[in-house]
């Protein structure tokens, strides 16, 4: 038997050097993510992830800025169309990524949070901010600002909610006879979710062709004569470089955010509702502001109304379908709360916004509301 060991192996060194390369390589990849697995539980599993989780937020609040600098700079050389369409995937460009990495590391619940809080941040804090420092900053002028943006607007919300609502309601419709299924539940938030993104491809051709008329710029801000600063080769470089660290800095905040959470004593749902949309819509609040104190409405509606659209009807149903392509059961189904939250949001903000004037009360009314709302997911215990 001593004999023949020596001769296995040399025959398996002839024959099957492509099984012994195969079995190096995994080995080493294998030792790789040990590793990487070791380090996550090193950096993320102590206290030093609340620092890591503060400085993250802090880095993706300014660099969601710049993306927004670099999409406009792109736009003077592509032109309205295009650039709308860098502008509608590169806006939101922390909330997708950091969606799309909780998605791969099956935390649904951050998902579904940070979804649902830039929503309810845009709708309520960011245009209830804008409405009332512009009001209060133009109390001798009548704001207003056009109202078909305002509607076209509420009503893809509306549809979004419709969506969300039905997986939710299914739920509740028969508890007794169990007749909705979790499978039921998922295979209607896939349907609805194709219905979403249909319908938030026919909004863009809409806003971008049809009708750019309603969404344009008013006459004054198009005579206003501005020059690219960048080149738009050096504009694209600069776009992918920030949304490779842009995904760096969100894997850290979806990894640590639950320690985190523990670590300053709140729940993950305020966490995740509350503080990331905040730090990552920082840039849109602050230029929506400064568009309403300019007496510019229908910029910051755009910017408010725009980005809450494209997160209900494109971001959502989006993560469920890349859900359903990996074979994680992401659903509709948010929760009550949330769902509540929500549609008591859209309406306000349409009641808000139908007539087409403003003034600092309707933005006092939007902003208290968010609060209240942020309140009640700081008591929870989730």
């Amino acid at each position: 038997m001593g004999s023949d060991e020596p001769l296995v192996f040399r025959d398996l060194e002839i024959n099957g050097g492509g099984a012994t390369a195969t079995a190096t390589a995994t080995v080493r990849f294998g030792l790789v993510r040990d590793l990487w697995g070791n380090l996550l539980k090193v950096v993320f599993g102590t206290k030093l992830a609340a620092w890591t989780l503060g400085l993250s937020l802090l880095g993706l609040a300014h660099l969601a800025e710049r993306v927004s600098f670099l999409t406009e700079q792109i736009a003077f050389f592509t032109g309205p169309t295009v650039g709308g369409l860098v502008n509608a995937t590169c806006g939101n460009a922390t909330e997708l990524i950091l969606a799309m990495l909780a998605l791969h590391q099956n935390k649904i619940h951050i998902l579904k949070f940070s979804l649902l809080g830039s929503i309810l941040s845009n709708l309520l804090l960011v245009l209830g901010t804008s409405l009332l420092f512009g009001g209060l900053s133009n109390l001798n002028k009548q704001q207003t600002f056009n109202p078909k943006v305002a509607n076209v607007s509420s009503l893809v919300l509306l549809l979004g909610l419709l969506c969300q609502m039905l997986p939710l309601i299914s739920r509740f419709a028969s508890p007794s006879a169990k007749l909705w299924t979790d499978l039921s539940v998922l295979e209607l938030s896939r349907t609805c979710s194709i219905i979403m993104l249909i319908a938030y491809l026919v909004y863009v051709f809409f806003q971008l062709k049809t009708h750019n008329q309603f969404f344009g710029l008013p006459e004054e801000e198009e005579d206003d004569e501005e020059m690219a600063i960048i080149g738009v080769w050096s504009s694209f470089g600069w776009l992918v470089g920030m949304t490779i660290v842009i995904a760096v800095l969100s894997q850290y905040v979806v990894a640590t955010i639950e320690e985190a959470s523990q670590s300053w004593g709140v729940s993950v749902s305020f966490m995740s509702i509350i503080v990331l949309p905040i730090m990552g819509n920082a840039a849109e609040h602050a230029g929506s502001v400064i568009f309403a104190v300019k007496n510019k409405l229908d910029i910051t509606l755009g910017i408010a109304l725009g980005s809450a659209a494209q997160i209900s009807l494109f971001a959502v149903p989006l993560s469920v379908a890349v859900g359903w392509c990996s074979g994680i059961k992401m659903d509709l189904d948010f929760g009550l709360i949330e769902t509540a939250s929500l549609a008591f949001a859209i309406v306000l903000t349409l009641f808000t916004l139908q007539d087409g004037n403003s003034h600092y009360i309707k933005g006092m009314v939007l902003l208290f509301s968010y609060i209240a709302i942020s309140f009640c997911f700081f008591c929870s215990n989730y």
